[in-house]
């Protein structure tokens, strides 16, 4: 099998997938925008957006085939995170190169104020100038038990190859829309097919020892 390693731009050949040698690691969500392999061990407060139907996040990058108004492939996410209905978290410049392969979730604790609604997780890469790329993302579609109470949601971002290069930043989106890429929700819980308005939803995102949400990767460590 041969596997396309982005960031060093190489092919290689491989007997397995997924690859057994990578370790699921987990990169945490934290207060003032940090993501760190440490989880939180005190109360950290969630973060807060609105998310309005009528002005959803739209479509920038990734994996689709859509008109050519909107390009496929890794994009500069700047625009869109400056987004207020987009959550931001970024490591620190990492000391040393990082290799990300196999399949990417991410857990994440939230909370809605609506019967339902959608969360977006999207995995980044941010270079030394600052730029950000996006590489993976995933999306999850919730009904709320119990509108405004946390409830863990687990989101697909697929499987992705690439190394994080020393000096980079490793970077999450959370957010609640992608469209046209993805159909937006319209936090009214009536069926899709037939529903014509919208609600603004209000939105939480959880980061404390009780709530970890994170982002868990593929890491295959150094030779």
């Amino acid at each position: 099998m041969l596997l396309f390693v982005m960031g060093v731009n190489q092919w290689r050949e491989e007997t397995e997938w997924p690859l057994s040698r990578a370790v699921d690691t987990d990169f945490h969500l934290r207060a003032d925008g940090h993501l760190t392999p440490e989880p939180p061990s005190t109360g950290e407060l969630p973060d807060k957006f609105t998310y309005d139907p009528m002005n959803p996040v739209l479509t920038t990058g990734g994996a689709l085939l859509l008109s050519d108004e909107f390009r496929p492939g890794p994009l500069d996410q700047t625009a869109l995170e400056t987004r207020e209905d987009v959550l931001v978290f970024t490591t620190a410049p990492l000391t040393e190169d990082v290799e990300v392969t196999g399949r990417v979730k991410a857990v994440l604790f939230a909370a809605t104020d609506g019967p339902s609604t959608d969360w977006v997780a999207r995995l980044c890469d941010v270079d030394e100038n600052g730029v950000s790329r996006n590489v993976a993302d995933g999306i999850v579609r919730v009904r709320a038990a119990t509108p405004g109470e946390a409830a863990e949601n687990v989101v697909d971002l697929w499987s992705t190859s690439i190394v994080f290069r020393a000096g980079h930043r490793i970077r999450v989106q959370v957010t609640s829309s992608n469209s046209p890429r993805w159909d937006r929700n319209l936090n009214t819980g009536e069926p899709e097919e037939t529903a014509t308005t919208g609600r603004v939803a209000r939105q939480q995102v959880f980061h404390d020892p009780a709530c970890p949400s994170r982002i868990v990767l593929p890491v295959v460590p150094s030779a």
